[in-house]
């Protein structure tokens, strides 16, 4: 089992890692030209996006979940099928998005309060990175059918090209054409459509057999569709929990200043490398449980499931170690600013108590994807999420960022906790043994 699971989770660990990576270099590259507004632009705008993708991450996991089950029951008809859906839905809202782009940013800038400076800055981004939401929205539909076929090599490949292109358009952007935090944007856009043009030439390489499967008529089937609605709809509820305790985590930053906004952008930074490992055993899960779901093969969806946990607590720990040893460099990496670096040595502890109070809900988010036992995903997170709005008023985080730190990485840990309490009965009850 521990060799299935390394077999999809390891190149989706390389692949999850590019994206933490290029959030990394995108902070160093403006980090680098002199002006902490520049570090904020990139958190506010790169705000703006999670929460606009975030809603829709559902086009990735529940196509994965679904994909996967119908791997183990070998319907390659539903197979083919489900990918159609998920394609048509990602068309459908990213030209939306683009439509009501100036809505979108009016509000978004209502809701999250910065200085005027930083404001403006990521003002430029969302105008540039709004335009590459096709290719964002068709990449995710295409990463969890892939995944949900058992094969995470192809996510891999199409991850490092997208952060490879993103990276060389970026700094050409910024340092060749001095186009600063639109230079980031634009990049992005670039590496964005060269991805899906990627994704779909290795679709037609490793899949053309599918081809004979595709039926429009039938899969966007207003029954079909919702169907696929009914299904993902948890999923959809779940993530705009997510995107309300990160808003309000960004935006309370912001309020505290853009000295605070960049330091807990830099602690973040360490968070989300630890949390792109995290998705790669995830990952795995969907693709394993699922496929065993599919297949009605109890045991193994167990032994999974412990295999999933016995790597996740190890990398927990690990990432523990590597932080206290090396999480200051890191910093020292990011950005020059040594009024930055001093402030964020007051808060890096937190850092380093995250990884142990995080890497459950990781591990049950994938294995419940692959299970489509989302009801529970939902659930954990919105208990979680009123414990984070308890701990944030009574705290006073709006004036305390150690509060406002606290109040996230309880939460991290109550999701974890739920998702344990109410996963046993569907897993490991003597029902489900029988």
């Amino acid at each position: 089992m521990n060799k299935k699971i390394l077999n999809l989770a390891i190149p989706s660990i390389i692949s999850n890692i590019t994206i933490p990576l290029l959030g990394l270099i995108d902070v160093a590259i403006v980090g680098h030209l002199g002006a902490v507004e520049y570090i904020g632009a990139i958190a506010i705008g790169g705000l703006i996006f999670n929460i606009l993708y975030w809603n829709f991450g559902f086009l990735r996991m529940g196509t994965s979940g679904m994909t996967s089950q119908a791997f183990g029951r070998e319907n390659n008809k539903e197979i083919m099928s489900i990918l159609l859906q998920s394609l048509a839905v990602a068309l459908f809202f990213s030209s939306l998005m683009i439509i009501l782009q100036y809505p979108i940013h009016k509000i978004a800038f209502w809701l999250i309060e910065a200085d005027n400076d930083v404001k403006k800055y990521a003002l430029d981004y969302f105008r540039v990175c709004i335009w590459g939401a096709p290719g964002v929205l068709m990449m995710y539909c295409f990463k969890g059918w892939f995944i949900g076929m058992q094969n995470s090599k192809l996510p891999m490949i199409i991850s490092i090209f997208v952060n490879i292109v993103n990276i060389i358009a970026s700094l050409i952007f910024v340092f060749v054409l001095h186009m600063k935090v639109a230079g980031v944007a634009l990049g992005t856009i670039v590496a964005e459509y060269s991805g899906l043009l990627l994704t779909v030439i290795l679709f037609q390489y490793k899949y053309s057999n599918f081809n004979k499967y595709i039926s429009l008529k039938e899969s966007i089937h207003i029954k079909s569709m919702k169907r696929f609605f009914s299904i993902n709809k948890d999923i959809f509820l779940r993530t705009l929990c997510l995107i309300t305790v990160t808003t309000i985590f960004t935006s309370t930053g912001a309020r505290q200043g853009k000295l605070i906004l960049a330091v807990n952008t830099l602690i973040m930074q360490l968070f989300t490398i630890f949390s792109y490992i995290m998705d790669g055993f995830a990952y795995a899960g969907e693709a394993l449980i699922g496929r065993y779901v599919g297949a009605g093969d109890e045991l193994k969806v167990r032994q999974a499931i412990r295999g999933l946990f016995t790597w996740g607590l190890s990398l927990a720990l690990f990432f523990t170690l590597l932080y206290s040893l090396w999480g200051n460099e890191l910093f020292k990496l990011l950005t020059n600013d040594k009024e930055v670096h001093i402030v964020a040595n007051q808060y890096f502890y937190w850092a380093l108590i995250i990884p142990i109070m995080s890497f459950a809900a990781f591990m049950w988010d994938g294995i419940l994807i692959g299970a489509t036992q989302t009801k529970i995903m939902l659930l954990s997170i919105f208990y979680s999420m009123l414990v984070f709005l308890l701990i944030y008023y009574l705290g006073d985080a709006l004036d305390n960022n150690n509060s406002l730190w606290l109040a996230f990485v309880v939460y991290l840990f109550s999701r974890g906790a739920a998702q344990t309490l109410m996963s046993r009965k569907v897993f490991f009850s003597k029902k489900s043994q029988a």
